[in-house]
């Protein structure tokens, strides 16, 4: 007896890949951008560099969100929920760089790869700008670069921390 012809048995489907996302962490005063000290911070606003900033991450092959808030508190809550989404953070952690513990903890125990950011050389800054209390919890640090600083922070951390999209 012939048996009957089957067609070969469908291919199941691999559930479809997200991005690895970043987080991009704003502090106080960032929000002020374009209208703050432009000899220091240029005239650039914050929706420039989200979107200079998401532009990048689209050629990187990451998604990009965005968090910006002037309370310690309210960074250390957005850290915290990264730790359930996030591949990694570029922070931006404004005055709060030079005096957080709360933030340095929030990011030790995040435990994701962070490279923080500054517009301006806080190396060549006020003493006390000197100082940064959260970069022993931060893989790398960019300064100096105005707004390219955070797309170089983002290469940064996606080159050399993140692993590449399967």
């Amino acid at each position: 007896m012939k048996k009957p012809a089957t067609s070969p048995a469908p291919r199941a489907r691999k559930p479809a890949r997200r991005k690895p996302a970043v987080l991009l962490v704003n502090g106080p005063n960032l929000d002020m951008l374009g209208r703050r000290d432009p000899k220091h911070y240029g005239t650039f606003t914050l929706a420039d560099v989200e979107k200079a900033f998401a532009a990048k991450a689209r050629e990187l092959g990451v998604e990009a969100r965005f968090f910006q808030s002037g309370c310690e508190g309210e960074i250390c809550h957005a850290i915290h929920d990264a730790m359930d989404w996030a591949a990694g953070i570029v922070i931006n952690a404004g005055a709060y760089t030079h005096y957080s513990y709360a933030i340095l903890d929030a990011l030790e125990l995040c435990g994701l790869p962070a490279v923080e950011v500054h517009i301006s050389d806080i190396r060549k800054r006020e003493p006390f700008r000197r100082v940064s209390v959260i970069r022993p919890a931060c893989v790398d640090q960019v300064a100096g670069l105005g707004l390219a600083s955070y797309t170089e922070g983002l290469e940064r951390l996606v080159r050399g921390h993140l692993a590449p999209p399967a």
